[in-house]
């Protein structure tokens, strides 16, 4: 299995998983041409993709959806709530109805030898879900927008070869920052995102001897930047025993591509 993030932070998402005989997107939130040009670099045509996952219908990981549906005749998944919402969304354009599939929450399917389970998530969008893939005796982690984490979270990331997972903030530079009082209560509560320390917190729950990679991802534009958030994840898994400095922890850049990896 491959996996490269195209870009990722509180501006736009897009995550290119792939096998030998697959090639999928996770998200699409920036442009058709910045999706062309991160496939480009990893050498991925999309006229060879074969399905884009969307998580939630918020514009940061959608707002591609319309161009590179149309443009390239991707088929589309979703939970059926998700797709609604997008097919409200004017700013897409009209999307052909027969590109959507939908998709349940620990329901299981596969497209060609990718088989990938939905699973819910609690952020404040309607029915959102993350994502993992298996293939070729492999499994890809992938959970951001999470407001908390809790044993059904872990439960489905268990067993990852690599991981994605959100480190959205740090939480002083969000409290002293310029956000407004409900937005800071909002991204702290239940149904918002992950901070640096819930993030190594989660981790912690989730580290064998497996995993090759993690990526932390998502990161806020205005409350969080890359060395904080390596730093503080480095350091509170090495209190608990944890040793990650070095190539198998890395941040997923906000805006460009970031490492290749492939198992």
């Amino acid at each position: 299995m491959k996996l490269c993030s195209i870009v990722s932070g509180s501006s736009g998402n897009c995550i290119y998983v792939g096998s030998d005989q697959t090639n999928l997107l996770v998200d699409v939130g920036l442009s058709a041409k910045r999706i062309e040009n991160g496939l480009n670099e990893i050498d991925v045509l999309p006229d060879t993709l074969q399905g884009i996952l969307i998580t939630h219908e918020h514009s940061d990981h959608i707002s591609g959806l319309g161009v590179m549906s149309r443009r390239y005749n991707i088929p589309i998944y979703g939970t059926y709530e998700t797709i609604l919402a997008i097919q409200k969304k004017k700013s897409l354009g009209d999307i052909p109805t027969e590109l959507f599939n939908y998709v349940k929450p620990d329901e299981k399917f596969t497209i060609n030898d990718i088989t990938i389970d939905p699973f819910s998530t609690s952020h404040d969008a309607i029915n959102p879900v993350c994502y993992t893939l298996e293939a070729e005796g492999h499994k890809i982690g992938l959970a951001t927008d999470l407001g908390k984490y809790d044993d059904y979270i872990i439960s489905k990331l268990e067993n990852s070869d690599i991981l994605l997972l959100e480190a959205n903030h740090d939480i002083n530079m969000l409290m002293v920052g310029k956000y407004p009082y409900y937005l800071k209560q909002r991204i702290l509560g239940d149904r918002g995102h992950l901070s640096n320390d819930s993030c190594a917190e989660l981790i912690s729950k989730l580290v064998t001897k497996k995993i090759k990679q993690i990526f932390l991802a998502h990161l806020s534009q205005e409350n969080n930047y890359e060395e904080l958030a390596y730093e503080t994840v480095c350091c509170e898994l090495t209190q608990k025993g944890y040793d990650f400095k070095g190539s198998k922890l890395s941040v997923a850049h906000r805006d460009r591509i970031s490492d290749f990896v492939t198992l």
